[in-house]
Order: C-alpha cells, then structure tokens, then sequence
C-alpha cells in the first residue's frame, strides 16, 4: 500500500490525521462487526452492553424507556408538528397511545388478551428495552465508525459497485454493513444524518432506508432459533444478504423510488494521476483532519439518538400491538395475502395461501410470519425466515424509524414499496430455497 498522503493536509498534521482515522475507525469496526463470546453467548459488543443492562439493570432500563416515550409522545404536541401532515397527525395519536400502552404494561392493565404470549410482553421485553439501549450507545459508537474518515474511505473504494448495481455512492456500503451487524435504527442513523448533510439525495436516502436497514444479525438468529434453522445458519445469512441486496437492486429501478428527484450527490472524480486506493486514503486522512473534536462529536450524535429512540418507540409500541392484534383477530392479512398468493401457488409450496397470509402479516411485525409457520416444512420455514428480513419495512419498528428521519417519503410510498419488496423477495427465495433442499443443505 502506498504511504497516504493529501494535498488538502499540511504535512505537520498528517500523522495525527492517520492516528484519527485508524485508531478511531478500529474502535467503530470492533463496536458493530466484531462478535466476543462472554457467558457463552456470541455478538457483538453492542449487543452484549444491551443486554447485560436490560437483564442486570431492568429497572434502570424500563425508566429510561418509559422517560423517552414520555418525551416521543408529547414532543409533537408542544412543538406543533403534528400539524405538518396526515401522517404527522396519525403518527403523533399513536405515539400517544403508545405512551399509554406502556404505562398499563407496567401496571399490567387491560384486557386479557394483549398480554398473550407473543403479544405486548414481547413488544415491551423484546423491543422497546432493546431499542431503547441499542440507538443511544449506538448513536455514540457510530461517531467512531463514521466521523472519522473511514465513510469516505470506503465510498471511494466502493464507488464502482455501489453506484451500477444499486444507484447509490460508494459512501453507502456502511450503511448496508450497518445495518446487517447493527440493527435497521442504526442503519437508518447513519442515512439521516448523511441526508441531512446532503451526501445523499432524496431517492438515494430512500433506496438506503427501505433497501438496506433491516433488521441486525442478532435479530436475525432469533428468527432462525424460532423456525429450527440454526443448522443452516451460514445458508441462512448470507442468503438474506444476498437476496436483500438483490431485491434492492430491482427496487431502486421501479415506481416509486426511480421517480424520486436524485440532484445534486455525485460521486468524486478520481484526481489524475491517483489510484482509487490513494484517493480513498485522501479521502480518508481530509476528513480525519477537518473532523470536530471526540467530544463535540459524541455529543451531537448522542441527541440524535436520543431523539430517533423517543420517536420510535411508542409508535413500536402502539402500531406493533394494534399489527398483532389484527393478524390474529381480523382478515386484513388475509386481503394482503391475496397479492401475494400467486407466486406460493406458482411455486408449489404447500398450502400457498397460509404461507401468503403469514408473509404478509410481515408488515405489520416482521417476527409474525415466523411465529405463525414455525411448524411448516423446511422450505417454507427457509422462505418466510428470509423474506421477513429482506422485505425490510414494517410498521411496528421501521417504518415509524424511517418517517422519524425527516426523509420526505410518503406513508403510501412505502407500503407500496413493501409490497414490491415482499413480492420480488418470495420470486427469488422459494427457488433457492427448493434448490438448497434439493442439494441437502436444507
């Protein structure tokens, strides 16, 4: 490797400008992608910090999150945001009750029947505690991973990918890894904050928030536990990625994400002269240079995280509950799976149309089709597991995570793309899926 150097930083100051970018930049990679094994459980460090406060510190944990809900529920009202738009309205009311949902949790009020297995317990246990840890410290490990040089280092390395296939800059590779290791809200941290600094252009945003911020690994492993897939888990992954990133790739091209204006990002022109790998350190050593410091960095991240987590959850709550509720007690699924039942019935997959009502409660919760087809065979249990993750949006969590970014996409706009994303997911997994069965990997 070349020694890296950048004309846009003085010499006296290159060094401290490579410690930041490596040393910094170590931190972040270690934090999200660097899985530990401690009380024998394998993830990464993150996850590990959530879930040794939400089991030793519950208490601690349920005020903080009952204090951000306070804070996401009443914000709308007192600035007046709820005025903004239909959705801002419907939103705001549900963040309400979703303030209230929590409050009777803890007091355990209510009908009987919101307190069923997989029901508000899982919602408030499983979610909200968890989010409600993971966005803060992630908002601060994420300075580590994307202030310090190492974003546009690998945006630069990346570019020729990034932008034929999936229309994107090269910048945006760390969301999709992000997202994957971290979770669907620390992937949509780092698309708002890009988007608001205009490294992103609105169908660029759009294409990141609803094509790569799905739900994290360890997420992902409890999908796999509930449907008996561990023994293919290495299948099972990287099939989620592979298929996510394909779907993505046919979504970016279609109505309504084409249509979205896209002035105004462009990717850097290589310097004349300069290899990608020396234009990527440039890249790299003048953003470390120019960066504010640690503190002020962390500082500002934090309340973005802050704010994200207050807005999101009493819509998990609220909307989740409600998405629960109408699986199990209402038809609206059923309709939903009738779009979907054509591709289960092409493909032969045993009772096509259960299989299409358990994959279209995905949009309301994306842990519901694998609560509902844990007793199918391997191929349909393989094909729900994967397209709940590569369908990406749902209302009980990111969708409320991408309309709490400020990225002006419409609620129609992405219910329409759920469909095409669940829709081309189903088209791409059952083959694959009776392929691997096929071959034994299954």
């Amino acid at each position: 490797m070349s020694e890296p150097s950048s004309a846009a930083v003085p010499a006296s100051a290159r060094s401290v400008a490579l410690a930041r970018l490596l040393v910094y930049s170590l931190i972040g990679l270690v934090i999200f992608f660097v899985p530990f094994e401690i009380g024998g459980k394998s993830t990464i460090v993150l996850d590990h910090a959530a879930s040794y406060l939400v089991k030793d510190a519950r208490t601690l944990v349920v005020v903080i999150a009952m204090l951000l809900m306070a804070y996401g529920a009443l914000e709308p009202w007192v600035s007046g945001s709820w005025r903004e738009n239909a959705v801002s309205v419907a939103f705001s009311v549900l963040k309400v009750l979703g303030l209230a949902i929590g409050v009777a949790f803890l007091f355990k009020a209510g009908p009987e029947v919101v307190y069923a297995p997989g029901m508000l317990p899982f919602l408030f246990e499983k979610l909200v505690l968890s989010l409600a840890l993971i966005v803060p410290l992630g908002s601060l490990a994420l300075v580590f991973l994307i202030g310090f040089g190492l974003l546009e280092l690998i945006g630069v390395l990346m570019q020729p990918v990034m932008r034929p296939i999936w229309r994107t800059p090269g910048k945006s590779a760390i969301d999709a890894v992000a997202s994957f290791v971290g979770s669907y809200s620390v992937g949509l941290l780092i698309t708002a904050r890009m988007y608001a600094q205009r490294h992103y252009t609105l169908r660029e945003a759009a294409i990141i928030a609803t094509g790569f911020s799905t739900v994290s690994a360890p997420f992902m492993v409890i999908v796999a536990k509930t449907l008996n897939l561990m023994p293919a888990w290495n299948l099972y992954f990287w099939g989620c990625m592979a298929i996510t990133f394909t779907v993505t790739a046919v979504s970016a091209r279609i109505y309504p994400i084409s249509r979205l204006p896209s002035e105004g990002s462009t990717d850097p022109v290589l310097p004349e002269g300069r290899s990608r790998m020396q234009a990527a350190w440039d890249a790299g050593l003048e953003h470390a240079h120019i960066a504010p410091p640690l503190r002020v960095s962390l500082r500002e991240t934090f309340a973005d995280g802050l704010r994200m987590t207050a807005a999101i959850l009493p819509s998990i709550l609220a909307v989740g509950l409600l998405g629960l509720l109408a699986a199990k007690y209402t038809p609206v699924f059923d309709i939903l799976g009738v779009l979907l039942y054509p591709v289960t019935w092409a493909f032969g997959l045993d009772e096509p149309m259960m299989v299409a009502r358990a994959v279209a409660s995905g949009l309301a919760e994306m842990f519901l089709p694998a609560m509902l087809m844990k007793e199918a065979d391997v191929v349909v249990r393989f094909t729900v597991a994967v397209v709940s993750v590569s369908s990406v949006l749902f209302l009980s969590a990111s969708i409320p995570c991408v309309i709490a970014t400020r990225i002006p996409l419409r609620m129609r706009d992405l219910l329409l793309v759920w469909l095409q994303r669940t829709f081309l997911s189903l088209v791409f997994t059952i083959p694959f899926a009776q392929f691997a069965h096929k071959l034994g990997w299954l």
